[in-house]
């Protein structure tokens, strides 16, 4: 499994692969070197025929504080990618960016939203925005009793993060709400909307995922990846991969005007973007 220190792995249980962010000093903010390092992650034990189940975790008091706004080599370490297929090559700043978010942010998260095995967020804390790109891909979501939920990206004049499946997520009205008003979706609230299958207390998230995945990966494995298969592509069929594309046309616009606007990608005057409890 990755060494790669942002990213940890072990094996919990039997055929359960457990893949760990592990940049609790910045709350598991994403950068460009932990997305491709949990990328390859991915893809090892998706590959690792003694693997059913994958679980992805988090260390430290926060699931993910979503992308790291401070980061300044995204281009350098994304031409280090030898699977790059996104190349802006000499275009301008709006044809880099698009590029580089369909790669690094829609493209990794659609990659694995489809991966041939059954995978299961463990949530502990914070999900903001970028934090939720990670977690919504996987097929379950157990959460612990602290866990928020939180995209707070109109704040920042744009509408709403690269991963857009909020309404398949929570349901039309409540999107528009977590949209709109920035305000979190605590943990009995997101698995009251289905958004998450199990509630747990944080002391005993870890027990119950490796529990849970222990239980999933008895299946036989062609049977797990046919299920998976069948139900995203009911999602599929009821618009979700429209709603992608459209939404992330629109999440360009915004970082367009914001660039002819205000020189950079996000409104520098946008309301203010801390995440309160609920």
């Amino acid at each position: 499994m990755s060494t790669d220190p942002l990213i940890l792995s072990d094996r919990p249980a039997d055929r359960v692969a457990r893949i760990v962010l592990n940049r609790p000093a910045k709350r598991n903010a994403q950068n460009t070197r932990l997305l491709l390092a949990l990328d390859e992650a991915f893809r090892e034990a998706a590959r690792d025929d003694t693997v059913s189940v994958i679980v992805l975790a988090a260390a430290g008091p926060d699931f993910s504080a979503g992308h790291d706004l401070a980061e300044s080599e995204q281009e350098a370490v994304l031409a280090t990618r030898p699977s790059r297929v996104w190349s802006a090559g000499t275009g301008g700043a709006a044809e880099r960016i698009m590029a580089y978010e369909r790669e690094v942010y829609l493209g990794l998260s659609e990659q694995w939203r489809n991966l041939p095995k059954p995978t299961i967020a463990a949530v502990q804390g914070r999900c903001i925005a970028g934090g939720l790109m990670l977690a919504w891909p996987c097929d379950l979501i157990v959460a612990s009793d602290d866990a928020v939920f939180v995209d707070n990206t109109v704040g920042m004049g744009i509408p709403g993060c690269e991963y857009f499946v909020h309404p398949f997520e929570v349901g039309v009205r409540k999107a528009k709400e977590m949209l709109f008003t920035g305000d979190p979706i605590s943990a009995d609230d997101a698995l009251r909307l289905g958004m998450v299958n199990r509630l747990v207390p944080a002391a005993r998230l870890e027990s119950e995922v490796v529990a849970l995945a222990a239980r999933i990966a008895t299946r036989p494995l062609l049977a797990l990846r046919l299920a998976k298969q069948a139900v995203n592509a009911a999602a599929d069929a009821a618009g979700r991969s429209s709603v992608l594309e459209t939404a992330f046309g629109l999440h360009q616009l915004a970082h367009s005007h914001n660039l002819a606007v205000h020189g950079q990608v996000i409104d520098p005057a946008g309301v203010d973007a801390r995440v309160r409890r609920p």
